[in-house]
């Protein structure tokens, strides 16, 4: 992801350990179905963009084997130490901002990484730049303005407070550049990108545990940020984590767009 002084979702702050468990969760098994799809074999060299947490790195691994390479590149690698060893090479890298870390991959995959990265256009056109002939490209991101609430059915107010720091927490990634109807894009752009064979699904999970772990996360890592902007107070917050804790709500995420294709 590309970093800037008001990224809101930090790497290092103490939550994001437990966001990154939660999307694994919630969205590995999409993400794994997808590569296989795409031909995912021993000795493919991988390049996971953004990668954050651990789980699909260490997936690619296994499936590479020890004749691959997967380069698993983030602006802060501090939770990729514990697979930072053969196949894998994990690098600091600015996806947005720098020139790809090589040329020749089989297979190009970035999971909830371009929605927050300022000049996504430039990360897309390297993503493609690295890829060979032939080379498979993995986009999946998410579309929050598709479905901008955490609790569809609002029908008390534990429900209406928490699609208000919903809609707080959306509102916090717009100002910082995030584009949140940036995944329903995909197919078009990877096609205007000269990929053959565009396709493209949706995955929008409306209830899980992992839906709750994530909000609880989410909602504790940007707590001081919604009320210094005045979206919420303290008071508020607190209620909402209580209501989770509870378990009465039916919590979901914003749906995530996978889009695929082949390099001419």
């Amino acid at each position: 992801m590309n970093r800037s002084d008001g990224y809101l979702l930090d790497n290092r702050q103490t939550e994001a350990a437990e966001r990154f468990d939660a999307f694994a969760s919630l969205f590995d098994p999409t993400t794994f179905r997808h590569l296989e799809r795409l031909g995912l074999a021993s000795g493919w060299r991988c390049w996971e963009v953004g990668a954050g947490g651990t789980s699909v790195v260490s997936w690619l691994a296994e499936k590479v084997g020890p004749t691959g390479q997967i380069v698993a590149t983030d602006i802060d690698t501090s939770l990729l130490a514990s697979v930072a060893r053969p196949p894998v090479d994990v690098r600091v890298h600015d996806v947005g901002a720098e020139e790809p870390p090589g040329e020749g991959f089989d297979l190009v995959h970035a999971r909830l990484v371009l929605v927050h990265v300022p000049d996504r256009e430039r990360a897309l056109r390297s993503m493609i730049k690295a890829l060979r002939p032939g080379g498979r490209l993995l986009i999946e991101d998410a579309d929050p303005a598709l479905q901008p609430l955490v609790c569809p059915d609002e029908h008390g107010p534990e429900q209406r407070l928490a699609n208000r720091l919903r809609h707080g927490f959306r509102q916090l990634l717009a100002d910082r550049g995030a584009d949140l109807s940036y995944g329903r894009r995909l197919p078009r752009l990877l096609r205007e990108a000269g990929l053959h064979g565009v396709e493209a699904d949706a995955y929008f999970p409306l209830t899980s545990p992992a839906c709750a772990a994530l909000e609880s996360a989410t909602i504790r890592q940007i707590r001081g940020t919604l009320v210094t902007a005045n979206l919420a107070t303290n008071e508020d917050i607190d209620r909402h984590l209580a209501n989770i804790e509870a378990g009465g709500m039916d919590l979901a995420t914003a749906p995530m767009i996978s889009a695929w294709g082949s390099k001419a």
